[in-house]
């Protein structure tokens, strides 16, 4: 796909965009990050998933206000 239909950005895969368009539906919540604990252990707040869910996939938040 090309990130947010531009067509000329150059094409990537689903999963490495924002696009809520995936082949499997998952779960996009937005957290509140507590503690990072080394490469592969965040803890966060505000998720809505039973406890020790895995999480596949974690991005920023992009808030185009406060780029202005």
């Amino acid at each position: 796909m090309h990130p947010r239909d531009d067509l000329s950005a150059p094409l990537r895969g689903v999963f490495s965009t924002r696009s809520p368009d995936r082949p499997n539906p998952i779960g996009v919540h937005r957290v509140r990050v507590v503690s990072v604990d080394g490469p592969l252990e965040l803890t966060v707040a505000d998720l809505e998933a039973i406890d020790g869910t895995p999480i596949i996939d974690v991005k920023p938040v992009l808030d185009r206000a406060r780029e202005r």
